[in-house]
């Protein structure tokens, strides 16, 4: 069998196959429950084991029991004959040279296990379980291997639902799309899946939807929505993208311009914000977030932002 008829094999549903083909760097798939992104991540290290002899794939989860139960248990299931499964080393060799090696980052320092070495594919299963410290540190390790035998560019994939240490650089790189230098936004590419999609849920196990339906709100519209903006602990709870976030646009030379900081050496916060003469809306169209500044440093990056125009007070 090779990897198309393995692709026809799994009848993906519309965003599993979107998942499948994309081939940008960074690519992450989910952000709610049911989406099918245990399965969506397991199949496309095989098709890539399969389609590229001698690609080295790395296979993660945060904790042992959920790598076993999601991953080493299926992928010894499905591949059987295909792959040979050495328990020690917790790796899936393949007839063409290819590996898919499974690990786990529980603490902070585990991620240690793997400087030096090199995968092709770093896959991240349940990616804001992770931290960013971890996300950073498995990047390093994402480069050609030297067993490849074609021109596989390498990357790295994602499954993740909101919530989790790791919800903020997740949602920073995959949903608001806020980049930072060297990140190229052509590289990220985020594909949306929720229970909804996933066709064998809901025609075999619907009283799962009514689960999620019943969730309490915040929860429910995280789980099942898919809302990256609301999730237990959050300052604001009552925020919502649709309603609280409008398009860029000029503000008139009427309206009335201010800021509000709130100095600390750990962190500083400065917002900027514009109201018509009625004060029938109130909008916020700059933001300083900064640690490590001192006082003068802050100052001076303030004032440098404010040139030109009339703030009237902070």
């Amino acid at each position: 069998m090779n990897a198309e008829q393995y692709l026809a094999s799994l009848k993906p549903y519309p965003p599993q196959e979107a998942f499948f083909i994309a081939t940008c760097r960074r690519i992450a798939y989910g952000g709610a429950r049911g989406g099918g992104k245990s399965f969506a991540m397991r199949n496309k290290m095989i098709l890539l084991a399969m389609a590229h002899p001698g690609i080295q794939i790395l296979l993660l989860r945060r904790t042992f029991p959920e790598l076993r139960e999601n991953h080493i248990l299926p992928l010894r299931k499905v591949l059987g004959r295909m792959a040979k499964y050495t328990e020690s080393t917790k790796e899936f060799a393949f007839k063409n040279g290819s590996r898919i090696k499974l690990g786990y980052c529980q603490n902070e320092g585990d991620i240690l296990q793997y400087q030096g070495q090199s995968y092709e594919v770093v896959a991240m299963e349940e990616a804001t379980q992770f931290t960013e410290l971890q996300y950073h540190a498995l990047t390093e390790c994402c480069r050609l291997s030297g067993y490849l035998r074609d021109g596989f560019i390498p990357r790295m994939y994602f499954t993740c639902n909101p919530g989790g240490v790791g919800h903020n650089w997740v949602k920073r790189l995959f949903i608001d799309k806020n980049y930072r230098q060297g990140e190229n936004p052509e590289d990220y590419c985020f594909i949306k899946s929720t229970v909804y999609d996933n066709v064998f849920m809901m025609e075999n196990n619907p009283s799962y939807i009514n689960n999620l339906e019943s969730l309490p709100p915040l929860r429910r519209a995280a789980m099942l929505e898919g809302n990256w903006d609301v999730f237990e602990g959050q300052c604001f709870p009552e925020f919502c993208r649709e309603k609280h976030m409008i398009s860029p646009f000029a503000i008139p030379e009427d309206w009335v311009r201010f800021a509000a900081l709130d100095y600390g050496l750990d962190m500083t916060a400065c917002l900027w914000f514009a109201h018509p003469p009625d004060k029938s809306c109130l909008c916020v169209y700059r933001e300083l977030y900064k640690p490590n500044l001192l006082l003068s440093e802050a100052g001076e990056q303030i004032a440098s932002l404010c040139q030109g125009e009339d703030i009237r007070y902070i």
